[in-house]
């Protein structure tokens, strides 16, 4: 029998906001790497392409112009998950096995610049500033429409996360129900805070930020963190110090902090094997359905795949795709190489 030692021990945490556990295997983190390597495109991309369906003023799939755009632009998604008909439908309560339903939706794609060659850690304080206005917009937009009850702000960045073009952008997708995730979450921050009266990521990053040892970046109004039970090996998430429940109730001085720690977070990303990173990100806020939602406590998640180098992958498969989730470098170790890469573009720092 032998003391456990939380970073050596193989052992389950658990994620409080999907009532899920996840297995860290901190002694496997030594083993030798003989998987795939992915290829990492190091072609340096020019500030307009002519091919490209999201530069201003170029042609996309449906035949349309894009206008010449000067910050961000939003357009109707021309392969659109989701359609907006409404669908005469009846419930067959008979169903077992074969339940289904229609779902109405939106889906936007949201170009962060005209230029074709820029990434978030690239951008501007200002230019990320107007790519949150831009977000506070559509949220507000989309959530106004009577049968959008939530709406999803994400970015896929990087081929290795499916993402077939390399302009900068993210997507929108705004619908009927609420998406399997979010209702986990909902329903866990919900108990949380008929418990408690305080949101669950109000005491978790009180909690977090005296613990210490996972945080990432911190500013005024933001913490940027890998949390406790991260799946992902640079998992992190970025997490409102207020108890602000949506990104529409973002102060001026909230929402420059926000853009400042966007840049900072994914700038680290970049450094961290000097590659464009990639990930996919999202916000998570207060569904739409007309409800105040006092439990929901604005965060934004990101998810990024590579683990040893920028060309090495972390799978989920086998135990990950059969039993449950399995990280092997734990959450403090990704935290603190994280927290010790420069702020400074590593782009920067080749072009001086």
């Amino acid at each position: 029998m032998k003391n456990f030692d939380i970073n050596e021990d193989p052992h389950r945490r658990f994620n409080p906001l999907i009532n899920e556990w996840v297995l860290v295997s901190p002694h496997r983190a030594k083993r030798p790497w003989q998987g795939q390597n992915e290829t990492i495109s190091t072609e340096e991309l020019p500030k307009y392409d002519p091919t490209c369906y999201l530069c201003p003023g170029n042609v996309r799939a449906n035949g349309m112009n894009n206008p010449q755009y000067e910050s961000s632009f939003v357009f109707e998604n021309d392969f659109a998950a989701m359609k907006q008909d409404e669908i005469i439908f009846e419930d067959d309560i008979k169903h077992t096995f074969f339940k289904a339903k229609p779902e109405q939706g939106i889906s936007r794609v949201v170009c962060f610049s005209p230029r074709h060659d820029l990434t978030l850690p690239e951008m501007e304080i200002a230019d990320i500033e107007n790519i949150i206005r831009t977000w506070q917009k559509e949220y507000t937009d989309l959530g106004n429409i009577k049968f959008i009850n939530h709406v999803q702000i994400f970015e896929n960045k990087g081929s290795v996360m499916g993402c077939s073009n390399p302009h900068p952008h993210g997507q929108i997708w705004a619908q009927s129900s609420l998406p399997t995730q979010v209702e986990k979450t909902q329903n866990s921050l919900k108990s949380y805070y008929d418990k408690n009266q305080t949101t669950l990521l109000e005491d978790y990053v009180k909690a977090e930020l005296k613990a210490g040892d996972r945080i990432v970046i911190e500013n005024d109004h933001f913490v940027a963190l890998v949390p406790f039970w991260a799946i992902w090996p640079y998992e992190t998430m970025i997490i409102s110090k207020r108890a602000v429940n949506k990104i529409t109730n973002f102060t001026a001085d909230e929402s420059t902090a926000f853009a400042k720690i966007l840049k900072q977070l994914t700038t680290k990303y970049d450094n961290l094997f000097n590659t464009s990173f990639p990930y996919s990100s999202g916000i998570h806020q207060s569904p739409t359905d007309g409800l105040i939602h006092p439990e929901w406590h604005f965060h934004m998640h990101f998810y990024p795949p590579l683990l040893r180098s920028a060309t090495v992958k972390k799978f989920m498969v086998g135990y990950e795709m059969l039993g449950e989730s399995q990280r092997d470098i734990t959450p403090e170790k990704s935290a603190e190489i994280l927290r010790q890469l420069s702020d400074v573009h590593y782009k920067s720092l080749v072009k001086a």
